[in-house]
């Protein structure tokens, strides 16, 4: 995966990362890691290639620069495989900027530096990595099978499928010459969003660790057709197996072509921090919706997040809302960035009707993040699922 981009990425300097609490660990129920480089803004370029970016607001540019990308003829070309997404972020066309951007030296468990930039990636190399970066690898897998693989497809009816009926209903007219925009802040792999692009919105993921958006990218944009690769997301997961065999099963991916899928000009992944990229003057009113999918828990100031989603949205513009109150930095004590504001449901909603919303649906629903349906252990979610609607200005 890492060998699809150039210049290769050198994970062990990244610091953010797959910080999921929503993700079964092997004995305690959570994945724990840390994301702090909120000022980074990743960019995959139509080369396929992610950079790095020193600006913050490099996605938070006018909506009409944001859904620059491919043309949906472009994308559905099964024969170029052009790459699917853009990104709203700003690229850095420079090669020699590139490199010094994405690539750090990177030595072996000797201290011996690399000629070659592939040579880090030769499987023979013993490598020093750290033991929370395995824990990120293995929560991006079994991600990958929630969203990727046909045995995620459970989950995907759970947690999607609410939320893809409900913006089709609320949006019935949509128009091809001007759909409506969609944001997916928290996009993970990139599933969710893909899902609303074919239903015809312009949509735009935003995302703010490197690992996910590498899966993603390649995912997106390196897919020649379904069912290309071969993982076993299970295979470090000792506890709670009824078989060998259920631990040992392989897992196909994708599950659909990414783009065969039929998705809507204007579909691009943002990489960066939600309230460093969308607490932008220029993002101000542009958004006719707002999906959050077990996201609004990963704040460190839930308030802030609202509020922010309150000022992107068009006046009358819907907020959808799906998954629980897992604070990500709940138990974050004496780090003074760390900061973590954990709002109950009824101060959640009080926050929000504060902002300008106002609630038209809600309701719980049940489910399950990234759980292997073969494990004796089952965690389950009583979810909120509803629908709000940011107030229009009323004029006297």
């Amino acid at each position: 995966m890492l060998q699809a981009f150039e210049p290769p990425l050198d994970m062990s300097q990244d610091v953010d990362g797959c910080k999921d609490p929503h993700l079964e660990n092997f004995e305690h129920g959570h994945c724990h890691s840390e994301e702090r480089n909120a000022s980074s803004c990743q960019s995959v370029s139509t080369s396929g290639r992610m950079c790095c970016s020193n600006h913050a607001q490099a996605c938070s540019q006018e909506k009409s620069n944001i859904m620059s990308n491919p043309t949906t003829e472009e994308v559905k070309s099964e024969q170029q495989h052009e790459p699917i997404f853009g990104s709203g972020a700003g690229e850095v066309e420079n090669k020699n900027e590139i490199a010094e951007c994405c690539s750090n030296d990177v030595a072996d468990s000797n201290g011996n530096a690399f000629s070659s930039p592939h040579d880090w990636l030769d499987p023979s190399l013993q490598l020093n990595v750290p033991l929370v970066d395995v824990d990120k690898v293995r929560c991006i897998i079994r991600n990958i099978v929630r969203d990727w693989a046909a045995e995620g497809e459970k989950e995907r009816n759970q947690c999607y499928k609410p939320i893809l009926e409900e913006l089709d209903a609320l949006f019935p007219n949509r128009s091809k010459e001007s759909p409506p925009a969609c944001l997916v802040p928290g996009a993970g792999l990139g599933r969710l969003a893909l899902e609303i692009s074919c239903l015809g919105f312009i949509s735009q993921g935003n995302e703010f660790s490197y690992y996910m958006m590498i899966c993603s990218s390649f995912i997106l944009n390196h897919t020649e057709t379904t069912g290309q690769w071969t993982i076993y997301p299970w295979i470090h997961s000792n506890c709670n197996s009824l078989s060998d065999n259920d631990q040992l099963r392989p897992v196909l991916i994708p599950d659909i072509h990414p783009a065969s899928a039929g998705i809507t000009e204007g579909f691009s992944m943002c990489g960066g921090d939600f309230v460093e990229v969308y607490n932008d003057s220029s993002q101000i009113g542009v958004w006719d919706a707002v999906v959050t999918c077990f996201f609004i828990d990963t704040a460190h100031n839930i308030i802030e997040y609202i509020e922010i989603i309150s000022r992107i949205l068009k006046e009358g513009g819907v907020w959808i809302n799906f998954g629980p109150l897992l604070y990500h930095f709940a138990d974050m004590y004496g780090q003074e960035d760390d900061m973590s504001i954990e709002l109950s449901l009824e101060d959640v909603k009080k926050i929000a009707f504060h902002y300008g919303f106002k609630l038209e649906k809600e309701q719980t629903i049940e489910t399950t993040y990234t759980t292997n349906p073969r494990s004796m252990m089952q965690n389950h979610y009583h979810a909120a699922f509803w629908t709000m609607r940011k107030k229009r200005t009323t004029t006297t």
